[in-house]
């Protein structure tokens, strides 16, 4: 057993369903962190079927041999989202295997990446003009250090974050992470916005809590999240929750 084995989702690599047309995807752990302080991430995608079994592919985790088999026989890759600037890394995996997927990008992707991305690529950029508009509404959450672009899927009644939320489970972290996802302010029961992430919005903060109301003003079901617990029901007070800090 690896010293990440305890802290992701197993079964790992594999579709799992959360409501019609909608799955995510538990992949492997990563390291992130500053120097001395990196801690051991789980990393989760989610995929969205739209008409014409079009994919909606957010914040891609490894494709491993059986997770492409099983894409296949879903649908089709359309869209590789990276949905802000430090979840990018395994879209070039993706774009390479579905050359005919386009691939649309947070800002500062490509300057966090590097020669990492070396193809064409699309920016996100606003709340509309996108080609999965009908079916998924997209929020733009800006901050000095980077822009989260959020998704609700209207059908599921599904709200889809990445970094603006995260949710470590205590007994899935050795005591120096433990301690470190307290002190950031993202140990669950109580995962928030990171701590270090919030200073990021000092100077965006209405607009911040402009887009945490047009979120519960959804009325969503469940929340996914890219690190640690979701929330599968009660969306709504977990997002009061979590941002109560900026709402009260």
């Amino acid at each position: 057993m690896s010293d990440t084995d305890h802290v992701v989702y197993p079964p790992l690599n594999t579709l799992k369903p959360v409501a019609q047309d909608i799955w995510i995807v538990d992949g492997p752990a990563i390291r992130f962190g500053p120097p001395m302080l990196k801690m051991s991430f789980p990393t989760r995608m989610t995929v969205i079927r739209l008409a014409g079994n079009a994919l909606f592919v957010h914040s891609p985790t490894t494709l491993a041999p059986q997770l492409k088999t099983e894409m296949d026989g879903l649908g089709n890759p359309a869209w590789i989202v990276g949905p802000n600037r430090i979840h990018y890394w395994w879209i070039p995996e993706w774009r390479n295997t579905y050359p005919g997927a386009a691939v649309f990008l947070a800002p500062r992707i490509r300057e966090q990446a590097g020669d990492h991305i070396d193809f064409p690529t699309d920016e996100l950029k606003g709340a509309t003009g996108h080609p999965w508009d009908d079916a998924i509404a997209t929020l733009p959450v800006a901050g000095s250090y980077m822009t989260e672009f959020v998704f609700f899927h209207r059908a599921s009644r599904t709200l889809v974050l990445t970094d603006l939320i995260e949710n470590f489970e205590p007994e899935r972290l050795g005591y120096g992470a433990r301690w470190l996802a307290w002190a950031g302010g993202v140990l669950d029961p109580d995962g928030q916005m990171p701590r270090d992430m919030r200073l990021t919005f000092s100077r965006q903060r209405e607009e911040l809590r402009q887009a945490v109301g047009t979120m519960i003003g959804w009325q969503p079901d469940r929340v996914i999240l890219a690190h640690g617990r979701w929330y599968e029901r009660d969306a709504v007070e977990e997002l009061r929750r979590a941002f109560r800090w900026l709402m009260d």
